[in-house]
């Protein structure tokens, strides 16, 4: 612990008085700056009648308004912009597959800040200079690839820029360059798993000592076989772009009890999903952040859609936010029952025959809708071990979330994927 505690980093080394302190006062700044200019925010606070020298306490920041993405794709591209073109750096944006992408810009002061946050985060993940971090995110306008990228440099450890795809590939690369971290989602770590055991190479034998998972949830199966069959410490990262992108929250190695987001930065809240109310520490409900000092793009309690709850610091003074449960626009209502892909996640991962990939598909039939379950199969299940993990997954879908569903096993490796990433939801009922 003497090890960890000499690496911190002003921040971190707070007191809870201090860290209170310099929330507010960043708070208040960041209020100012937003409503001086950016249109949407000084009409969004006028029209609820308050503005920023209101703030007088963190609590008055539940008195102003959110922001949702709406509001984000609205003001697309530029909107909520709060600084001259010619001070933009770098322009990020979300795949915008469900509508209008959300483009979030950068200054050089955000661009550093962001840096220092990912770098911050590998270090509590284990992370130490001179270690060699495969990147296996997504590069491009995805943040994964080049928030990593630009964090682990920071830190002073050797990038391994290997993005995503080329599966063989990068099994090959993990084995030749010898990392000791990998970055990539946990679902596309699994896959390199597979491709390990493929080629007929031991994935337990690897440099590889730490894995820094995040871009979509998962559970704490996943991270007991992906511990297991990789003989790693697999920690959970989070970001999202609209705030700055990955390395928002970090889980710590030594105590792998959530994520403690880096409050001196960005400012978190729980409120109830369907009012907006907001709730206290330790009970769950949606997670809203407020940047505190962000040049280019401040936002003002943007509402994630994710649910976790709020917990005391542990390893460090910073809150932790529990790993992410699902989100609110990720929940199904099947015949007034309310499922998560998470849910599904667990009874997939415990089911012999199959890998850790599946996909939800939302039909109708008649008047009522039905859920398909499609898993990929593992390469060497036979016939009687599909069928078998076919009925196995349906009947504890029923017994364990109360809600019958059709299952098929499909061939390993074909659910479509993006960014390392399986599409989890397809809702293929008419519109009404």
């Amino acid at each position: 612990m003497t090890e960890v505690t000499d690496l911190l980093d002003a921040g971190e080394r707070l007191d809870l008085e201090g860290l209170r302190a310099l929330q507010l006062e960043r708070l208040r700044t960041s209020l100012r700056h937003a409503y001086d200019n950016v249109p949407f925010y000084r009409e969004s606070f006028d029209k609820a009648g308050i503005r920023p020298e209101d703030c007088t306490s963190l609590a008055d920041l539940a008195r102003f308004p959110f922001t949702t993405k709406a509001d984000l794709r609205e003001n697309y591209p530029y909107g909520m912009f709060a600084v001259p073109q010619d001070r933009i750096r770098r322009l990020h944006a979300s795949s915008g597959t469900t509508g209008r992408p959300t483009v979030v810009g950068y200054t050089d002061g955000d661009l550093s800040l962001w840096a220092d946050m990912v770098a911050r985060s590998i270090r509590a993940a284990g992370g130490r200079p001179g270690d060699k971090v495969h990147v296996a995110y997504g590069y491009g306008l995805f943040t994964g690839g080049l928030g990593a990228h630009y964090g682990a440099e920071r830190l002073g450890c050797t990038v391994i820029p290997a993005s995503g795809g080329m599966t063989a590939r990068q099994v090959q690369l993990i084995q030749d360059l010898e990392p000791e971290i990998i970055m990539v989602t946990p679902s596309y770590m699994l896959t390199l798993l597979d491709e390990f055991e493929r080629q007929g190479v031991d994935p337990r034998g690897t440099s590889l000592r730490v894995g820094i998972f995040g871009a979509e949830p998962w559970t704490e199966q996943m991270r007991r076989e992906i511990e297991e069959r990789f003989a790693i410490d697999a920690v959970d990262i989070y970001g999202l772009s609209e705030v700055i992108g990955p390395g928002v929250a970090q889980e710590c190695v030594e105590t792998k009890d959530g994520l403690h987001v880096w409050e001196d930065h960005f400012f978190p809240e729980i409120v109830d999903p369907i009012t907006g109310e907001p709730l206290p520490d330790g009970e769950e409900g949606e997670l809203v952040f407020t940047s505190l000092t962000k040049e280019a793009m401040p936002i003002i309690r943007y509402r994630t859609r994710d649910l976790t709850r709020l917990l005391p610091g542990t390893a460090r003074v910073f809150r932790r936010m529990e790993k992410i449960t699902g989100r609110s626009d990720d929940m199904v209502i099947l015949r007034g029952v309310n499922l998560f892909p998470t849910q599904v996640e667990e009874i997939v991962l415990r089911t012999p025959g199959v890998a850790p990939h599946f996909q939800l598909r939302l039909s109708r039939e008649g008047r009522m809708d039905a859920l398909t379950v499609r898993a990929e199969a593992r390469p060497d299940a036979s016939p009687e071990v599909r069928d078998a993990a076919s009925r196995s997954i349906a009947a504890a879908v029923k017994d364990g979330i109360g809600v019958s569903v059709t299952v098929e096993i499909v061939e390993p490796e074909s659910l479509e994927r993006s960014v390392g990433k399986i599409r989890r939801i397809v809702d293929l009922r008419p519109k009404e």
